[in-house]
C-alpha cells in the first residue's frame, strides 16, 4: 500500500466521520470507497442481468410462498 495525497473537501470528511461514527479519515476514505465499488458491481450484475417477463399474478405468488 503506498501513500497517497489529495486535496479533499474537509467539511465532507468530517460529515462522514460524524455519521458513520469511524475514528479516522482513512477510515473514512476506505469506507467509502468499497461502497462505491459494491455500488458499482451491483449496477454491473444488474445490467447484465437484463429484463424477462414474469407471467404471474400477485395470487399465484402467495400460493407459491406459502407452499400450497
Amino acid at each position: 500500500m503506498g501513500k497517497t495525497t489529495v486535496d479533499i473537501d474537509n467539511s465532507l470528511i468530517e460529515e462522514a466521520l460524524a455519521i458513520t461514527h469511524l475514528k479516522t479519515k482513512k477510515a473514512v476514505i476506505e469506507r467509502a470507497l468499497t461502497e462505491l465499488i459494491n455500488k458499482s458491481k451491483r449496477e454491473i450484475f444488474r445490467s447484465k442481468l437484463g429484463t424477462f417477463d414474469l407471467d404471474l399474478t400477485p395470487e399465484k405468488l402467495n400460493e407459491l410462498r406459502s407452499g400450497d
